[in-house]
């Protein structure tokens, strides 16, 4: 039954008993063609993201209204999405697990203009669901979503706030949700989120329902994969703390930067290419964003060109908006570093597209300022770091003190399969969980490349 509520009331703070980290592995939804417009798209739409200016305008792009309006262009890229059951009976919905935002939305069944494939959030079937008059509107790289303030009971594998706020979407920009994602959930802080409520992730740690303040990523890699599967295995998400078997060595933890915090933000201290260091500039443009929710990486032109200066034949792409080519047949040697350990980034992560009828591939760093004048201290991180580089470590994201990890990926995690869809097979990460630990499937749409 909907029951309409006149205001949002206070987060309910239960006093349940912190449990042991949920270790819930990733399913990818993969589509291995990936044709320069769509990788010209995803550069366009992390700038809109991030309130850069776009370098391939077109009559039908919109700007963000502020900056700091979390950006989704599902159609065309690739997004790591878990299972959250909303309700009462719950019922399951696909949100893109982004650190690169926070409010939480699903799509609804009063939805006007949603795909008939979206899988849509039931409002009448929940007895516990209320619904606002207050209207939200998010406008995003590629489109738009509005709908109403709500708030109902959500779970993630297990972890529970009765009196989650979130949007529940009545609509949304044509094409701009596909397959089984029917929202996003955001993993940054709540400073960020537009609704200005809590974070999920936050309201489980405030709760005491986790035993670290923390969540971790593996993403598995499939972008060298000829002939994927439309959905399969794609990593493992924990929240509450870490899987031990899927990295080796120490976590390095580095302090985010800006307080309060909103994004996850770290300096970029150091680049090398072919085993050569480049030099970067250094102060508030060396501010970077890691967002799990951004495929590629973008950076200021001048180091984005020092890179691509210093791998053989590279190139930059002709009205391509900021991308870059080198020769296929190049192995690309890039490390980055955040203040300590460098960490490479495969070649394969690297190759991200072919230019039509040449030898060449673009590569996955992109000019994210395409020479724009961006004031120093203007809130704006100049470099955002997605999953050409995370899938290549094991990251950490922790509250308290904010900050984010990376260890070294382990044997185990590497040689993941990708063909196990739901459920944990023995040769799965989620099988050297222990004890209590709750396994719940994630799906990743690997559609295209884009960001939200």
């Amino acid at each position: 039954m909907r029951t309409p509520f006149l205001s949002i009331p206070l987060l309910f703070l239960c006093s349940a008993a912190a449990a042991d980290p949920i270790n819930i592995p990733l399913v990818k939804r993969n589509n291995v063609k990936r044709d320069l417009a769509s990788v010209m798209a995803a550069a366009d739409n992390i700038r809109i993201k991030y309130g850069f200016p776009v370098a391939n305008a077109s009559p039908s792009r919109k700007r963000a209204g502020v900056a700091d309006i979390s950006m989704i262009d599902q159609l065309q890229d690739a997004s790591y999405l878990a299972t959250v059951n909303i309700g009462t009976p719950p019922q399951k919905m696909n949100v893109v697990l982004d650190t690169g935002s926070s409010d939480l939305w699903v799509a609804t069944d009063q939805c006007t203009n949603c795909i008939s494939a979206t899988p849509l959030f039931q409002t009448s079937q929940s007895s516990s669901a209320q619904f606002s008059s207050s209207t939200v509107k998010l406008t995003y790289g590629s489109g738009e979503v509005a709908g109403n303030l709500a708030q109902d009971t959500v779970t993630m594998a297990g972890f529970n706030i009765p009196k989650q706020i979130f949007v529940a979407v009545t609509t949304v920009s044509q094409g701009f949700l596909e397959g089984s994602n029917s929202g996003i959930l955001g993993l940054a802080f709540q400073p960020l989120a537009v609704t200005q409520t809590m974070p999920f992730w936050q309201a489980l740690i405030q709760t005491n329902q986790l035993s670290a303040p923390e969540m971790s990523f593996h993403m598995a890699r499939l972008v060298d994969v000829n002939n994927a599967p439309t959905e399969t295995f794609g990593g493992t998400f924990t929240l509450g703390g870490t899987n031990s078997s899927l990295y080796t060595g120490n976590i390095e933890f580095l302090n985010v930067i800006v307080s309060p915090p909103t994004f996850w933000l770290l300096p970029l201290t150091k680049v090398t290419v072919q085993g050569k260091t480049i030099a970067i500039t250094t102060g508030d443009a060396a501010i970077s964003a890691i967002d799990t929710g951004t495929t590629l990486i973008g950076g200021p032109s001048k180091d984005v060109a020092a890179i691509y200066n210093a791998i053989p034949g590279s190139q930059a792409v002709p009205q391509s908006g900021g991308l870059y080519a080198f020769p296929c047949n190049t192995a690309v040697s890039v490390t980055m570093s955040f203040g300590g350990q460098s960490w490479a980034i495969s070649t394969a992560d690297m190759i991200v597209s072919q230019v039509p009828q040449t030898s060449f591939c673009v590569g996955g760093i992109f000019d994210l300022t395409q020479g724009a004048n961006i004031p120093p201290n203007s809130g704006n991180p100049s470099w955002v770091v997605g999953d050409t580089f995370l899938k290549n470590v094991y990251s950490v994201f922790r509250s308290n003190p904010a900050s984010v990890g990376f260890a070294q990926l382990s044997a185990q995690a590497v040689t993941s399969p990708g063909s196990s869809v739901t459920g944990t097979s023995n040769n799965s990460p989620a099988s050297a969980l222990n004890g209590k630990a709750v396994i719940v499937t994630v799906l990743t749409s690997l559609i295209s490349i884009c960001f939200i």
